[in-house]
C-alpha cells in the first residue's frame, strides 16, 4: 500500500502544487494527516481513506475550470496503478458527496471511511489555518473582507453558496456550523478547540474593526 500511495501522493503534487486558493497540495497533506489520526479511533478501510483523501480535490471546480477531464485522470491513475473498478467507485462515492455545498439541502449517508475523509477536510477549514485559508480563498477571488452592512446569508443552496459573499461571512455561513457536523468522536474532539480559536478571532476582529481593542 505504501507504494501505490506514494504513487498517488506524487500524482496529486503534480496537480495541485502550484494551487493558489488554499486547496493546494499542502492542504491535501494536512487532510490525509488528520485522516491518519481519525483512523486511530475508527475500524474503517485504511486504504480507502488515504487515497479519496490525498484525490478529494483534485477534480474540484474550485481548483479546475475542466473537472470532467481532472476526473478522468484520477480514474486513469488509479487504474495504472492497479486499483480495481469497484474500489474506484468507492473513491468517487465521497469525493462526490463530500463537500458542504453538496450536502446543505440534501445530507447524503456517507460511508465510514467517507464520513473521516470529510471530517479531516472540514477540520482543516476551521481553527488558526481554517482562519488563515478563509482570507487566502476571499483575497484569491477578490472578496472585500468584511461590510457590516451586509448580513450573513442562511438558508443557503448550492448556487447561492458558491456566489461570492464577505469573508467574515464566510465564518457564519459555514465554518462555525462545521464542529457540529463532525461525524466521528475524535474529529468532534478536535473540532471543539478550533472552534474556539475562530470565536476569539471573530471577537478580536470585531472589536478591532470598531476602534474598541
Amino acid at each position: 500500500m505504501i507504494r501505490e500511495l506514494r504513487r498517488i501522493q506524487d500524482f496529486v503534487k503534480q496537480e495541485l502544487g502550484y494551487e493558489t486558493s488554499g486547496h493546494d497540495y499542502t492542504h491535501i497533506m494536512r487532510v490525509v494527516s488528520l485522516a491518519q489520526t481519525i483512523l486511530k479511533t475508527e475500524p474503517a478501510d485504511e486504504q480507502l481513506v488515504l487515497v479519496a483523501a490525498y484525490l478529494h480535490d483534485v477534480s474540484d471546480d474550485k481548483v479546475t475550470t475542466n473537472p470532467a477531464a481532472k476526473r478522468q485522470a484520477i480514474i486513469g491513475k488509479l487504474i495504472e496503478i492497479g486499483y480495481d473498478q469497484p474500489f474506484i467507485n468507492q473513491v468517487f462515492d465521497i469525493i462526490d458527496h463530500m463537500s458542504f455545498s453538496d450536502n446543505l439541502k440534501h445530507h447524503y449517508q456517507l460511508s465510514l471511511e467517507g464520513q473521516i475523509v470529510q471530517d479531516a477536510d472540514r477540520l482543516d477549514a476551521i481553527g488558526a489555518i481554517g482562519i488563515a485559508r478563509t482570507f487566502y480563498f476571499g483575497g484569491h477571488f477578490g472578496e472585500t473582507m468584511y461590510n457590516p452592512h451586509v448580513m450573513p446569508r442562511t438558508n443557503l443552496d448550492k448556487s447561492e453558496y458558491r456566489k461570492r459573499g464577505t469573508v467574515i461571512n464566510h465564518f457564519y455561513e459555514k465554518l462555525l456550523k462545521l464542529k457540529d457536523q463532525m461525524n466521528t468522536p475524535t474529529a468532534k474532539k478536535l473540532a471543539e478547540h478550533r472552534q474556539q480559536v475562530m470565536l476569539a478571532f471573530l471577537n478580536e476582529f470585531m472589536d478591532e474593526w470598531n476602534g474598541q481593542a
